[in-house]
């Protein structure tokens, strides 16, 4: 357990994020936290592993950070960088790019790009079926702050329903509520939410955004997107565990396709196997089910194309037969999503892509459509399009299940251009989030082959073989996702040259 911080060091830390433009001296925070300027610094370290004057750098980079990734209309890089306490531009830059691996350029580009697209798309209503409930109450904030507390709370409701929940102001009606507040004034208002699980008043997630709270601003409504997006994978695990503490004898195909999830999401054999179990029973119930349908589909395509079959001709011809039965449905987003996922797989990407682009229509914080959609660009060769949507997807939703795709994506879309370095550092990341993915090696090894790392190569395809220790590279051909033919053509090689078994 970690220890608690002393009430010192929460002062320093509650003044630094109040005010990160104003870089004070040790002196000044010592001041602020009632202590000497020696047992400051050793609060400090003993208890945070750095300096006061490192820690409020790294809280200056990390809000400067946020801030790009909102991307509030008319947000320039320089003035951000001013705001979050860095006046040299050129420092701030480099040290942006070290920490996290692009310029802060490149950030706001790609948000700017997301919030274009979300304007972009017609309205599409879900339907309500099998939706939980969310209780949204009136937003907890001063006066001054009231007519931004509305406007908020209309688009947090809109963001709710689109990503397919039911919202209501009741919560006696309510399954979940999420609470939220505005504190702070001026540059420094801040929006804190919690979600909590009524039924056993458990904090499910928490979420803060600080310093894009603008007076009249039309961004709210990206904002609310990218709140629920971001909350969305914790109400969808609570979702999962609802269903698996229901008693066996009250499971409708709903449920059952929830349990499978889990399985489906884990994209190893062992998950397969037992989501397909649950889905099949779903689907015995009620084959008009949709979410069972499109995880089915997404499942039995897996099969195929991840080497956990001996018979992927079989199990890809009743993947197709669920996909199509699944587009005949009324689904939501997330049920698009998985569609997606499943017709992408089995080589229909022509009806993926019109999938994809109704699930981002429905919900444009749908993290897995937005990585889905940079699946697309890669299989139809267009590799930067295809990072700038694998981040997106990222920016929307870091500790989601199918975040460790989006980087595999990544590095998928590096190899296509040529940047074989940063496709095996993207792999590899990957493979860190979600060490069972070993299907990950049939191109992180060729990567390796092509930068002439040959220890690690070897290494690679050695966690290939131990996974599959029967694969061969006609094996690797066949269960190969649909790519373009020179990409393939170099994964075939560079594995033969790495010593797979023709």
């Amino acid at each position: 357990m970690t220890a608690p911080l002393p009430r010192s060091v929460r002062r320093v830390l509650e003044a630094m994020h109040a005010n990160v433009g104003h870089r004070r001296s040790v002196s000044e925070l010592a001041s602020v936290a009632g202590v000497s300027s020696r047992t400051l610094q050793r609060q400090f370290t003993s208890f945070l592993g750095k300096s006061p004057q490192a820690m409020q750098h790294e809280i200056g980079l990390e809000q400067a950070r946020h801030a790009l990734l909102q991307g509030a209309l008319g947000e320039k890089v320089r003035s951000v960088a001013l705001r979050c306490g860095f006046p040299h531009f050129g420092r701030f830059s480099a040290e942006y790019r070290r920490r996290y691996g692009e310029a802060p350029s490149g950030t706001l580009k790609r948000q700017a790009r997301f919030v274009a697209e979300l304007g972009s798309r017609p309205a599409i209503l879900a339907p309500s079926r099998d939706r939980p409930t969310v209780a949204l109450v009136p937003i907890e904030t001063s006066a001054e702050h009231g007519e931004i507390a509305g406007s908020l709370a209309e688009d947090l409701s809109t963001a709710l329903s689109r990503a397919g929940f039911s919202v209501t102001g009741q919560t006696r009606f309510a399954r979940y509520q999420m609470v939220a507040a505005i504190r702070g004034t001026g540059a420094h208002k801040r929006l804190v939410i919690h979600l909590v699980d009524q039924e056993s008043g458990r904090q499910l997630c928490a979420h803060r955004t600080d310093g894009v709270l603008i007076d009249g601003s039309d961004s709210h409504e990206q904002l609310a997107t990218r709140i629920v997006a971001a909350l969305q994978p914790s109400l969808r695990w609570a979702e999962i565990e609802r269903a698996w503490d229901r008693p066996d004898t009250e499971l409708g195909p709903h449920d059952l396709a929830l349990r499978a999830m889990p399985g489906a999401l884990s994209l190893d054999a062992g998950g397969n196997a037992q989501a397909l179990e649950l889905l099949e029973q779903a689907l015995h119930r009620n084959p008009e089910c949709a979410l069972a349908a499109a995880l089915g589909a997404w499942a039995y395509a897996q099969r195929a194309i991840y080497h956990f079959t001996t018979e992927p001709v079989r199990e890809r011809e009743r993947g197709i037969e669920l996909a199509h039965k699944a587009r005949s449905l009324s689904g939501d987003a997330t049920a698009l999503a998985v569609l997606g996922n499943a017709l992408t797989l089995l080589d229909e990407l022509d009806s993926a892509a019109l999938v994809v682009r109704k699930a981002l229509a429905i919900d444009g914080g749908c993290a897995w459509a937005w990585s889905r959609s940079g699946w697309l660009e890669v299989y139809q060769g267009d590799p930067e399009s295809a990072i700038e949507r694998f981040k997106i997807a990222l920016d929307l939703a870091p500790q989601d299940s199918l975040a460790f795709n989006s980087m595999v994506g990544v590095g998928c879309a590096h190899f296509k251009a040529g940047n074989y370095v940063e496709a095996a550092r993207w792999q590899e990341r990957a493979l860190v989030e979600h060490p069972s993915a070993i299907w990950v090696h049939r191109t992180l090894c060729p990567a390796y082959v092509l930068t002439g790392a040959k220890p690690e190569a070897r290494r690679s395809l050695d966690a290939l073989r131990s996974g599959y220790p029967d694969l061969t590279v006609s094996e690797v051909q066949v269960g190969m996702p649909p790519l373009p033919e020179s990409y393939r053509n170099l994964v075939f090689e560079a594995l033969s040259e790495a010593g797979l078994p023709a």
